[in-house]
């Protein structure tokens, strides 16, 4: 007694929909990715510019310890001599302000400012300053 077994075959009715996308899937995906970018895109740029700022104080901090080693060994020799200057151009668009000021007859106070002139005119204003370095140099004989 063998009983064989009838399989119909009935199409559900999600395989007669056409295949795709609705629009309203579409718009809650659209919605979606639109919500996760938008965050993403500002951290980017956030982080781009805190990079920019990082890199210009590091060139900055190079240039005043190379200008300050300069006139470190320069007054070796030359003590007597003002290093002051402004507004004097470094590496590019970097500019360099030098105080000089005598703290007794032995002993000299040099303060070197550098930054990136963003404004392009040829002028290191307060707010382009990044560093500023200061050291005492002291007559050696």
């Amino acid at each position: 007694m063998c009983r064989k077994l009838k399989i119909v075959n009935r199409k559900s009715s999600i395989e007669h929909r056409a295949s795709g996308f609705t629009l309203t899937e579409v718009v809650v995906a659209s919605t979606i990715l639109i919500i996760a970018i938008v965050p993403i895109l500002k951290a980017l740029t956030s982080a781009h510019v805190s990079t920019t700022i990082i890199e210009r104080r590091t060139h900055s901090l190079i240039l005043a310890q190379a200008k300050l080693d300069e006139i470190k060994a320069r007054s070796v020799y030359h003590y007597n001599d003002s290093f002051a200057q402004t507004n004097s151009p470094l590496d590019g668009s970097y500019l360099c302000n030098i105080d000089d000021s005598s703290v007794s007859t032995n002993l000299r106070q040099i303060t070197v400012s550098v930054g990136y002139d963003l404004n392009g005119n040829s002028a290191l204003d307060a707010d382009e300053i990044e560093i500023t370095l200061a050291t005492l140099v002291a007559r050696r004989w």
